[in-house]
């Protein structure tokens, strides 16, 4: 895919949700100094964490909770987490204040235009896809996040050894993923990620009803095919 190219479908859509005062006020206070706005120009991220550490992007963070447990649990690493809805935006800020966090900052645009235009190559150490929308409807597949672009899109922004860790209880999706990803020829599937993740709310969520949860790794390769 050309870093400049378009993708007409997108694989969400918006929606309002409610917004808490909580919420609202931190999006306020804590978004100039937390939040990334989205250009279409390459962020420096030693810059934007003021250090150089190993990074981990998180695409679709929900309500955040999962990307500041890392964020506490790993102060040695930095996370960068994009969310397109706002309320959960909100409520990642609530607790990056309440955590004390300082090597966390989130984006709340299209990831897949913020990973094309903002960053750089060879620059992420991890990305988390963890329980995607699965657009289980076989016509909606089509919006379904990891296509053959996406793939070689992620390839690219990972560091060599870098890994793609990929998470569903959707059993056809975990399929889906896995042979999109497993033809990326800048991929080559691993047995584990980087570190060890807690558990998302859609996972509890799929737990309970007795859906299968399938773990996907696929790192970038050292060298070339």
């Amino acid at each position: 895919m050309n870093e400049t190219s378009h993708r007409p479908i997108r694989s969400f859509v918006m929606r309002a949700g409610r917004m808490t005062v909580g919420q609202a006020r931190a999006l306020e206070e804590l978004w100039p100094r937390y939040g990334v706005e989205y250009s279409p120009a390459p962020v420096a991220l030693e810059q934007l964490f003021g250090r150089q550490a190993p990074r981990t992007l998180e695409i679709g963070f929900g309500n955040g909770e999962h990307l500041a447990s890392l964020a506490a649990s790993h102060p040695e690493r930095d996370y960068f987490g994009i969310e397109v809805h706002r309320p959960g935006v909100g409520h990642l800020l609530m607790l990056v204040e309440k955590n004390g966090l300082t090597n966390l900052r989130a984006s709340s645009h299209d990831a897949v235009e913020v990973l094309r235009d903002q960053v750089t190559p060879g620059s992420l150490d991890e990305v988390l896809l963890l329980f995607p929308d699965p657009w289980h409807k076989k016509r909606h597949h089509k919006r379904r996040l990891v296509q053959p672009a996406f793939a070689a899109l992620a390839a690219r922004k990972l560091a060599p050894g870098g890994v793609l860790h990929a998470a569903t209880d959707w059993p056809d999706y975990a399929e889906h993923m896995d042979a999109i990803l497993g033809a990326e020829p800048g991929l080559e599937r691993v047995k584990t990620g980087l570190v060890e993740r807690p558990a998302t709310k859609f996972e509890s969520r799929g737990r309970k009803l007795g859906h299968p949860i399938r773990d996907l790794y696929f790192a970038r390769r050292r060298t070339a095919p």
